[in-house]
C-alpha cells in the first residue's frame, strides 16, 4: 500500500522519533512511505531548496498516488490541516491522525473534534501505543 505520512516541517517537530518510528513501522509491514524524507532531520532546509510551488505540487500528486494517509499531528500545523481536509474532501480515501494525548489542548480543535467517518484520530500515550495500533489496523503487505 502506499502511505502519504504527514508530519509538520514548519511546526513543533518534538515528536520526530515518534514519528520515525511510525514510518519504521510502516515500511516494516510492506507499505511504501511516500514521504519518508519528513522524518529527516533537514527535511525543512530540503523542500525550501525545491520551493513552494515544487514542494505543493508534489505533495499534491503524492497525496492523489496515496492508498491511505496517515498523519502524525502533534505538532499540528497548516500543512497538516490541509493535506488531512484534502484527502477528507476531495478523495474517498481513509484518514488516520495519531498524537500523542498529553499535547490534545495544543492541537486544534478541527483536528481533535474531527467526526469524519473516514477519519480514525487515535490519541498515544507513548510510542509503543502508536506502533500497536498501527500493525494491529494494516496488515502486513508484500
Amino acid at each position: 500500500m502506499k502511505i502519504y505520512f504527514g508530519f509538520t516541517v514548519a511546526g513543533d517537530r518534538s515528536s520526530l522519533s515518534a514519528a520515525r518510528r511510525m514510518v519504521d513501522v510502516l515500511e516494516e509491514l510492506g507499505h511504501e512511505v511516500l514521504t519518508r524524507h519528513l522524518v529527516t532531520d533537514d527535511a525543512g532546509e530540503s523542500d525550501r531548496r525545491l520551493g513552494p510551488r515544487e514542494v505543493y505540487e508534489r505533495d499534491l500528486a503524492w497525496l492523489c498516488q496515496s492508498d491511505l494517509f496517515i498523519g502524525e499531528v502533534s505538532g499540528s500545523s497548516f500543512g497538516l490541516g490541509f493535506e488531512s481536509g484534502y484527502v477528507l474532501g476531495a478523495t474517498e480515501k481513509k484518514v488516520i491522525l495519531l498524537y500523542k494525548a498529553e499535547f490534545q489542548s495544543k492541537i486544534s480543535l478541527m483536528i481533535t473534534g474531527n467526526t469524519h467517518p473516514r477519519c480514525t484520530l487515535v490519541p498515544y500515550a507513548g510510542v509503543d501505543d502508536a506502533e500497536h495500533f498501527l500493525r494491529r489496523l494494516l496488515p502486513a503487505h508484500s
